[in-house]
C-alpha cells in the first residue's frame, strides 16, 4: 500500500505535514543544535570526506547538519511531504551544496535500499519504529553501513502497558478526525503544559534536536505506525550482526527514544 492510501485508511500519520509547519520556526540556533547532536553522538568534529545516509529525513534538518559538517549526503523518505521539506530546507539554507541528494524511497524496500550502496554514517533517528515493520527496517538499514562505519538510530522505549496505551491513542488519532481535538485537549496538560513548565524551570525550553514543544506533541500523538523496543533488544540485534555499541543515551525508562551509535566491524 502506498503512502497516500495508508494515510487515507488511517494507518499512517502524515509526519511530513507536521514538519512543513515546523519549518516556519526553523532558526540558526536549531541548526546549530542539530550539528552539536551529531558531533556529540558520533564523536567527531567534522564529517569532511564522509558519506552520510539519512534514512527517513523528515524535515531535512539533520541532513542539513551533516552537509554543513562536510559530508556527502543522501536523504530519502517515504512521506512525499517530508521529501518536499528536505528539498525546501536545502533550498533555504544550503542551496549551492552539490554534495546533497534528496529522493523518495522506503526503508522497507530491500531492492531500493540495497541499490543505495554503503555509507560511512547511516542515520535514522525516530524513523524505523514508524515503518510498520521495525524488524525488516533494521535488517535493511544494517546493510547500508560500510565496514568500519557508524549506524546512528533512535528507537522508542518499551514501557510495557504504557506503550500499549499510546499505541491505542495513536491509532485512534489517525482513524478519527473527531477524536483528534479531543486527544489533543486531553493530553496537552501533560505533553505541552507540564513539559513546558519543567523545561522553563530547568532552562531547557528549546528541544535539543530542534523540534518545538507544540510540534513535538503533535508528532507524538499522531505518530503511527508505532513500535517499541527495550534497549537490550536493540543492542542484541545489532551485536549479533557484527556491530559494536560505541555510544548510547537512554530516556531513563520514560517515554521517548533511546539513542544508539554502533560501529560495524571492519573486514
Amino acid at each position: 500500500m502506498g503512502h497516500a492510501a495508508e494515510v487515507e485508511s488511517g494507518q499512517r500519520f502524515e509526519f511530513g505535514e507536521n514538519w512543513a509547519r515546523f519549518l516556519s520556526e526553523l532558526s540558526d540556533e536549531k541548526i546549530a543544535a542539530a550539528e552539536a547532536s551529531l558531533k556529540r553522538m558520533l564523536g567527531v568534529e567534522s564529517l569532511q570526506g564522509k558519506t552520510f545516509l539519512d534514512a527517513g529525513s523528515g524535515s531535512g534538518l539533520f541532513s542539513l547538519a551533516a552537509a554543513r559538517l562536510g559530508a556527502t549526503v543522501h536523504s530519502f523518505d517515504f512521506d512525499p511531504s517530508s521529501v518536499k521539506c528536505t528539498e525546501r530546507i536545502k533550498q533555504l539554507k544550503f542551496p549551492d551544496c552539490e554534495r546533497w541528494r534528496i529522493e523518495s524511497g522506503s526503508v522497507l524496500d530491500p531492492g531500493y535500499v540495497s541499490a543505495l550502496g554503503a555509507f560511512d554514517v547511516v542515520y535514522s533517528w525516530g524513523v524505523l519504529h514508524h515503518t510498520g515493520d521495525m524488524a525488516g527496517a533494521f535488517a535493511n538499514i544494517a546493510g547500508c553501513v560500510k565496514p568500519g562505519g557508524l549506524l546512528f538510530v533512535a528507537i522508542y522505549n518499551d514501557q510495557g502497558w504504557v506503550s500499549r496505551y499510546w499505541t491505542w491513542v495513536k491509532r485512534l488519532y489517525n482513524r478519527s478526525n473527531v477524536a483528534k481535538p479531543v486527544l489533543i485537549a486531553c493530553h496537552a496538560p501533560y505533553l505541552l503544559g507540564l513539559r513546558w513548565l519543567v523545561r522553563a524551570i530547568s532552562g531547557r525550553l528549546s528541544i535539543e534536536r530542534g523540534m518545538t514543544i507544540w510540534y513535538d506533541m503533535i508528532d507524538w500523538l499522531g505518530g503511527y505506525p508505532f513500535e517499541v523496543a527495550k534497549p537490550e533488544q536493540v543492542f542484541a540485534y545489532f551485536r549479533d550482526r557484527g556491530f559494536t555499541l560505541t555510544e548510547m543515551t537512554t530516556c531513563g525508562g520514560r517515554m521517548g527514544c533511546n539513542e544508539f551509535v554502533f560501529r560495524l566491524a571492519s573486514r
